[in-house]
């Protein structure tokens, strides 16, 4: 078996005045400027042996810290762009013009303390242009509540304020207990599913933090089963066949014929895709074909 794979990044904590090159300053900054999500973790339990720097337990500020050095520094990008633009747009260009007032738009909301995703929204040339400008405060983000066991899985007071916040900007709220996570990272497999059953839980928060990284994100999985290996594959939702074989081979996009498909459940209640066949599940799609999450997929192709 061969799982799919998503990267986290542990990057040093955030200062404030790193916008201005305290603590790690731009090296930290320059660190979040190569993912393509934020992962916010915000400590909301209370215990006298983890001081906080700040001295006391405020998960709504402790976001604020971060998202304010994150928009201080991309205050400073945007203005040496509209101040290029500017002088640009002094030609009587429309489009220059029309840029430098999208520019001037951004600036004011970034200037309010509006992150650039909620300034972009659905607007794709606003997207775009956030996106050409590496804008740190565009990323999409998901907030860890950070919690003590006791308060699994539904979380404290702490927790409520963070995910009133989260749901405001439209962000999703994984709660997890990162002691917790850590113990079962330590365990075998077989000893895992009594050790959460004894908490309460069915899976650990990881998981459920990759599956809210993968629908932020707008990923899905899709699987090749053969003989002697079984691969997921993550690719974009709404992808095309052609294009999702190109993931495994650029030899199968050019070469597609077909995708013979079948539903991941399905698969497993045949128990093989011989089964599959003689049950009649296995389906013939073409070039058309938007891959869904979990289709179990055989593509055939001729070069």
């Amino acid at each position: 078996k061969v799982p799919t794979q998503m990267e986290f990044v542990d990057i040093a904590g955030l200062v404030r005045g790193a916008s201005k090159g305290e603590g790690l300053g731009n090296q930290f900054l320059g660190h979040i400027r190569q993912v393509e999500a934020i992962v916010h973790v915000v400590r909301c339990f209370e215990d006298e042996n983890v001081v906080h720097v700040d001295g006391t337990v405020d998960p709504l500020r402790d976001r604020e810290v971060i998202e304010t050095e994150l928009v201080l520094s991309d205050l400073d990008t945007v203005d040496k762009r509209l101040t290029r633009a500017k002088n640009q747009a002094k030609s009587g260009d429309k489009a220059l013009v029309a840029q430098a007032a999208l520019l001037e738009d951004l600036w004011a909301g970034l200037d309010q303390g509006r992150p650039a995703r909620l300034w972009c929204g659905t607007d794709e040339e606003r997207r775009q242009l956030a996106q050409e400008l590496c804008l740190l405060t565009a990323k999409p983000v998901v907030y860890v509540a950070n919690v003590a066991e006791g308060d699994l899985p539904d979380g404290n007071a702490h927790v409520a304020r963070l995910a009133e916040a989260a749901a405001a900007e439209g962000a999703p709220l994984v709660v997890l207990a990162g002691a917790i996570e850590q113990e079962i990272c330590q365990l075998e497999p077989a000893e895992r599913g009594e050790f959460l059953a004894d908490l309460g839980l069915t899976e650990p928060g990881l998981n459920r933090l990759i599956r809210a990284g993968y629908e932020l994100l707008g990923l899905i999985t899709f699987f090749t089963v053969g003989e002697k290996e079984t691969k997921a594959w993550t690719i974009s939702r709404g992808m095309r066949a052609p294009q999702a074989a190109g993931r495994i081979h650029t030899d199968f996009e050019r070469g597609f014929i077909r995708a013979e498909v079948i539903a991941y459940e399905t698969y497993i209640r045949c128990g093989s895709e011989a089964a599959a066949r003689e049950q009649g599940q296995m389906r013939s799609e073409g070039k058309e074909y938007v891959v869904k999450d979990g289709d179990c997929i055989l593509f055939r192709f001729n070069v």
